[in-house]
């Protein structure tokens, strides 16, 4: 396993990072199975774990607090808020008021009393960043958080995060957390410069595009698994962007069949490998998955291969442009850009 330092914090991860997402109902995956997960990637050197209150509404969180237990001071703990919770109106955003609430649920489930890293898990257009960040300072302060980060956040909001901070004299987003993939660089031309210039760390989640670039989806073979069954439509041939992804996943596979690697040690590899990315979040169902995703910890990479990637999917291109995560609401929602 590799270590690169998260940020400028001093705090040393590993390059592969595990996410807690697939832990619960959401997934099927039990306290067992979620004991054995983190019991091997702890072994192989997984030094960081990241879940979020909504995952199987808080069943994560408590999963992962129960796996965890008797050694958490070796574990850096990352957790997320402001996605919904429930159906009242104000169980989510980014509020003094949720924020406040929602950490001390989390700090429960998790059966922990501080953690690591606290996300921003969306940014939230209707709370200022003065009022996030001045609930998420004095959270900090209060020994409740060491750190906190963003999500998904569009590199404009990061920006504003940033200058806000220093404007009020508060603490600061020391991290972000994009989704990033071969087949979904576009974070390349705006999030990451952004990142560097801020020198914030890089956790990116789905670097196997939910599913496309673990190998098992090929031409004349049909995507199975949850991800298939929750979300048929990204992987529905019908659909242009879904062809052009079949496309390309044939042509990455000859590239690592003729580098001598598998589908998901060039897919980790590909991320990793960004000097602005710190660490790739690996969501692992069952220790199968697990072991085929630790078998590319030490994957490097050669100059070829990269220009190999880059040639199939130019940098900067999102080849599923309408799952991206960060766009505007303003263009989601045509009642935010007309009078």
């Amino acid at each position: 396993m590799q270590y690169r330092t998260l940020g400028r914090t001093g705090v040393q991860v590993s390059t592969l990072a595990l996410g807690a997402m697939n832990f619960g109902a959401l997934a099927r995956t039990t306290q067992q199975d979620a004991d054995a997960i983190v019991d091997a990637a702890l072994e192989a050197g997984i030094n960081v774990i990241d879940t979020a209150d909504m995952y199987s509404a808080g069943e994560s969180e408590e999963m992962v607090g129960k796996a965890i237990a008797g050694r958490r001071d070796d574990i850096v703990l990352a957790t997320k808020a402001s996605m919904p919770m429930g159906g009242d109106r104000n169980h989510q955003g980014a509020s003094r008021r949720w924020l406040v609430t929602e950490l001390d649920n989390s700090l429960r489930r998790l059966g922990v009393d501080h953690v690591d890293l606290y996300q921003i898990h969306r940014w939230d257009p209707t709370t200022s960043d003065e009022e996030t960040l001045s609930a998420l300072t004095d959270l900090q302060r209060a020994g409740k958080i060491r750190y906190f980060g963003s999500s998904t956040f569009p590199a404009h909001r990061i920006v504003q995060g940033q200058w806000t901070a220093r404007e009020h004299g508060l603490s600061r987003y020391v991290t972000e957390q994009p989704s990033y993939s071969v087949l979904q660089r576009g974070i390349e031309s705006h999030v990451l410069p952004v990142t560097e210039e801020y020198g914030l760390g890089v956790l990116v989640w789905s670097p196997l595009a939910s599913g496309w670039l673990s190998g098992a989806v090929r031409a004349g073979q049909a995507a199975t698994g949850h991800r298939a069954a929750m979300m048929p439509e990204r992987f529905d041939l019908a659909v242009p962007a879904n062809r052009a992804r079949l496309d390309a996943v044939e042509q990455l596979a000859a590239v690592a069949d003729e580098a001598g690697l598998t589908m998901i040690q060039l897919a980790l590899g590909f991320v990793t490998a960004h000097p602005a990315v710190t660490a790739a979040l690996i969501g692992p169902r069952t220790l199968d998955h697990l072991r085929a995703q630790l078998a590319a910890a030490d994957t490097v990479l050669t100059s070829d291969v990269l220009d190999a990637i880059d040639a199939i999917v130019p940098p900067g291109t999102d080849l599923a442009p309408e799952e991206k995560h960060d766009t505007p609401p303003s263009l989601l929602d045509p009642r935010l850009r007309r009078r």
